[in-house]
């Protein structure tokens, strides 16, 4: 047991002072999101709107996260990656705690939408952040550490959630948002100071290669943003699936999206620690993370016994654990050609244009169709995701690209 534990914790050597800070930053921010799993359930249950308005309403969210995406990584490429991280989770703190006000449903979209502009300048902003504070041999496992923090937040953000909902309000949910983010701002400004913060990876391309003319990292970024149409069912659809078809409570829903958490938490580092020294390319490896996703998606069709859910959170975890980690660290590396602002600001807007998308369009389905055949729908959409993900590694595989 203490090999075990020994070898656990020998995958977290050798990143960045810097890294770990941004790390416990993340933590902090995210510990708070407990709104976005329980924003379906808000908007249905507490605002009475129709599963058409929270569709809308979600297509806001995502339309607003495009924008806010594209508009980090152009402040990034401007003002620097500290600028643009201090002021987006300062103002979306204040944002967050205001957008309980907010109970008609096109005052809801405005706001919802603002909120995610200012929210999503910090991607990019992070990303190049994430980038210049680790060596080169450390991305993956410096953006699974990012991912660990998140997920750790994410763990416990549902079940206390679920708990502040049961005792208190939904109100509640977003204090603790918009003081999380505001007090994740004060954090960065005391030790990310870029006059003490070392820089190990600080990239300047004299003659930068455009994002826009890279055919590999488009067919990338359409993979990823079917991939995050089917991951992001899990945040929309799949929490009315469990309350409507399977009768699950919200403190009960909260408990199985928190062991999706937990999962990543005590398992995603050692695994991609031994995922990089195998052969696989990362472009392989995003294969088999949207392959495992799929799966957790069609066995919901399979039987109706409740503890099917379990396996489905497993696999999704198993794929989201695999493909998130490596597309990062696919698209970073890439970055490298050209401004890295502009390189992960169409990172983030991919899985931007699945929020604008997948959400309503789930949710639409649901409300036309049934859950069925939503699942049938949606496992399509991760067959198009592998089979990008497959012409990329052949594309790459000619090029004699080793991503």
């Amino acid at each position: 047991m203490k090999t075990l534990f020994n070898n656990y914790i020998n995958t977290f050597r050798g990143l960045s002072r810097e890294v770990w800070w941004l790390a416990l930053i993340t933590l902090i921010n995210r510990a708070g999101t407990m709104v976005l799993p329980f924003m379906s359930l808000y908007l249905t249950k507490s605002l009475d709107f129709s599963l058409n308005d929270v569709g809308w309403i979600m297509s806001a969210f995502g339309l607003g996260s495009v924008v806010g995406s594209w508009l980090g990584g152009k402040l990034t490429d401007k003002i620097g990656y500290y600028k643009v991280m201090v002021f987006s989770l300062l103002a979306t703190g204040i944002l967050f705690i205001a957008l309980q006000y907010l109970t008609t449903f096109v005052s809801f979209c405005i706001g919802i939408f603002v909120v995610m502009v200012v929210a999503d300048t910090f991607r990019p902003a992070m990303f190049v952040a994430l980038s210049a504070y680790s060596k080169p041999e450390n991305k993956t496992r410096s953006v699974t550490l990012i991912r660990l923090a998140i997920n750790l937040g994410f763990s416990a953000g549902p079940a206390v959630g679920g708990i502040i909902i049961t005792t208190i309000s939904y109100g509640g949910l977003f204090w603790v948002d918009g003081i999380t983010c505001i007090v994740a701002s004060i954090v960065l400004l005391q030790v990310l100071n870029p006059k003490t913060a070392r820089t190990l990876d600080d990239v300047k391309n004299e003659n930068p290669k455009s994002a826009y003319s890279d055919k590999a990292f488009w067919i990338f970024l359409a993979a990823m943003a079917l991939f995050g149409v089917v991951f992001l069912q899990y945040f929309s659809t799949m929490p009315l699936y469990y309350k409507d078809v399977h009768q699950l409570t919200e403190l009960e829903i909260g408990l199985l999206m928190g062991l999706n958490g937990f999962l990543i938490f005590v398992f995603e580092m050692p695994l991609i620690k031994w995922l990089e020294n195998t052969r696989y390319t990362k472009s392989g490896l995003m294969f088999f993370g949207a392959v495992l996703t799929g799966i957790s998606i069609i066995i919901l069709n399979m039987t109706s016994w409740v503890g099917i859910l379990i396996f489905g959170m497993v696999f999704m975890t198993l794929g989201e654990m695999i493909a998130f980690p490596f597309s990062n660290a696919f698209a970073m590396q890439r970055a490298k050609r050209g401004n890295q602002g502009e390189y992960m600001a169409l990172y983030t807007i991919s899985f931007s244009v699945a929020h604008i998308f997948g959400h309503n369009a789930g949710l639409q389905m649901v409300d036309k169709i049934g859950f069925e055949n939503t699942w049938y729908i949606i496992t399509l959409l991760a067959i198009v995701c592998m089979l990008l993900l497959f012409i990329l590694k052949q594309y790459m595989r000619v090029r004699n690209d080793t991503q």
